[in-house]
């Protein structure tokens, strides 16, 4: 069967449609057809009076109706516990984790360093995409950053940089070892999975409660870094 129009402008967009309760798409597939849906919609507004055809001339609010789908499209993602929502721009984002999520979300860096504040947006940007893809990338980014936070501070190598860095952002020692233990566990664990290389031999991260769970551990760590050295987070 010949696609209509609005079908083949919608397929020329490489999204699927029409969608069918037997063929289910895949998640990231119903984002792009949301996020189309949004970039198209208008809201309908009655304008004069055609008396002859006794019908009203209409216009469209295209603001006022991307605000009311979007609003719509977020109703029925919270009362269904989907974990997306769709922001003001009318991209969709995944929420992550409830307990990182406003954290991340309201985290300023001014680290003093543009390449950090890179690496950190960078991070926080992918991390929110629905693709478990660049979710991944996320983080390569975070695990980047923090091996730079390392060598933020002066000293004559990377051992001398730690330790200046550790020493300024936690006073108390128990603290410090604590957290010198934990930067050590994840330097390891970035060296071991697939986070920023992928030589034979590396363990794939195959789930996105992998990455959650690894991306909220370094961004912990990082975040106390920061704040307490004064960079923001």
């Amino acid at each position: 069967m010949t696609p209509t129009c609005s079908e083949a402008t919608v397929q020329g967009h490489g999204i699927v449609w029409p969608i069918t309760k037997d063929e289910v798409p895949e998640t990231l597939a119903v984002m792009d057809l949301l996020e189309f849906c949004e970039d198209h919609v208008a809201k309908p507004i009655e304008a004069d009076y055609h008396s002859f055809f006794r019908h009203n001339h209409l216009g469209f609010n295209v603001e006022e109706g991307q605000a009311e789908f979007r609003a719509a499209v977020n109703t029925i993602l919270a009362r269904n516990g989907i974990a997306f929502e769709m922001d003001g721009d009318g991209i969709m984002v995944r929420l992550g984790p409830p307990e990182l999520a406003p954290i991340l979300k309201s985290a300023v860096f001014k680290t003093g360093d543009d390449t950090l504040d890179e690496l950190l947006e960078d991070a926080r940007e992918k991390f929110t995409s629905p693709s478990l893809k660049v979710r991944k990338e996320a983080l390569e980014k975070i695990w980047d950053a923090f091996e730079r936070l390392k060598t933020i501070e002066a000293g004559k190598d990377k051992k001398a940089t730690v330790a200046a860095l550790l020493a300024k952002a936690i006073p108390d020692p128990d603290m410090r070892e604590r957290i010198n233990k934990e930067m050590a566990d994840l330097t390891e664990i970035g060296n071991s999975y697939m986070i920023r290389h992928t030589e034979v031999g590396k363990k794939p991260i195959t789930k996105s409660e992998q990455v959650d769970y690894f991306f909220q551990r370094m961004f912990g760590v990082v975040r106390l870094l920061l704040k307490g050295t004064g960079r923001g987070g």
